[in-house]
């Protein structure tokens, strides 16, 4: 017994699901590079800033966050930091952690360029929702 058959429908929502994002990651990278911003220092300073419950993050909660390897994120943070839109500082409790946070240069570009991603995605509504399939159990909506 394995996965139930996908529809018509369910084909159409997938296309019309993937068509979205890349429609959306097309909008950001144009934006970000008109900024003056690499789609990797965006998205660098968005998970510093969305990190949860905090400022700050690590190399490793980075590195988990972009989904890359431990030293591209070193070299990462070194190319944003000589642009002035991060800083590395000591962790207090562990002298052997590294916190990375944003500069006011960071927080202003991020600002500016999260203001027009948010503005997209309102644009683009329904474009982004995922398709509402029910669960394996066959009941409700098992999008997150």
């Amino acid at each position: 017994m394995g996965p139930e058959p996908l529809t018509k429908q369910d084909f159409e929502a997938l296309a019309r699901f993937r068509f979205g994002i890349r429609r959306y990651l097309r909008f950001s990278e144009e934006t970000v590079r008109r900024h003056g911003v690499t789609p990797q220092h965006y998205q660098l300073l968005l998970a510093l800033k969305g990190f949860p419950g905090r400022e700050w993050a690590t190399m490793r909660e980075l590195a988990d966050r972009l989904q890359l390897r431990h030293h591209s994120v070193v070299e990462l943070v070194d190319r944003a930091q000589k642009q002035g839109l991060v800083r590395r500082a000591p962790h207090p409790p562990d002298a052997r952690v590294v916190r990375v946070e944003l500069t006011k240069d960071g927080q202003s570009i991020l600002a500016r360029l999260s203001a027009l991603h948010r503005e997209e995605l309102r644009r683009m509504g329904a474009a982004t929702l995922t398709p509402p399939w029910p669960d394996a159990a066959g009941e409700g909506d098992a999008t997150p």
